[in-house]
């Protein structure tokens, strides 16, 4: 007899939207502030980013659905050190800054658990970038090459070196 045991963490969708999407029932915090609109979650995450950084719902969605990508690799692949660069981080810190759905994003792919974000001052220009976008992509993920090409030298990297930081 065969036993397969799957890792709790691990998601089935690689499609951003979906894994987005799918922290709405986990969030605790302020849920009259994040649903009362009637948006999904990702939704409202590209509502915001139009609102305060992007031009473009087409590069909002972009942006985003990348920097789900490389949360969720990040939760997932703790072990493996990857970074951003400058463009997919505003989708990052947007999903931070909104922390009832940050919140839920940690509770639903890092098992419960809060995952910190402490980026260095100085970037990093060794390659993190392009690595991690291979990476994305080594895990079932659809980078978008151009966005990750951007900073591709350019990373805005955090403390690999704590085991709970992104």
């Amino acid at each position: 007899m065969t036993v397969l045991v799957e890792n709790p963490t691990s998601t089935r969708s690689r499609d951003p939207k979906e894994l987005l999407n799918a922290v709405a029932p986990h969030l605790q915090h302020l849920t009259v502030n994040v649903l009362d609109s009637g948006l999904t979650v990702w939704e409202r995450e590209v509502a915001l980013l139009l609102r305060d950084a992007v031009l473009t719902r087409e590069t909002a969605e972009r942006i985003l659905g990348n920097a789900v990508m490389y949360m969720v690799a990040s939760m997932e692949h703790p072990e493996v050190h990857i970074g951003v660069g400058k463009v997919v981080d505003i989708g990052v810190h947007q999903v931070i800054l909104d922390t009832p759905v940050y919140f839920a994003l940690c509770d639903l792919y890092n098992g419960g658990e809060y995952k910190h974000h402490a980026p260095f001052i100085q970037r990093r220009s060794d390659g993190t970038v392009i690595r991690t976008a291979d990476f994305l992509r080594s895990i079932g993920f659809d980078p978008d090459e151009e966005l990750w090409a951007r900073d591709g030298a350019d990373c805005s990297p955090c403390d690999s070196k704590v085991p709970d930081s992104h």
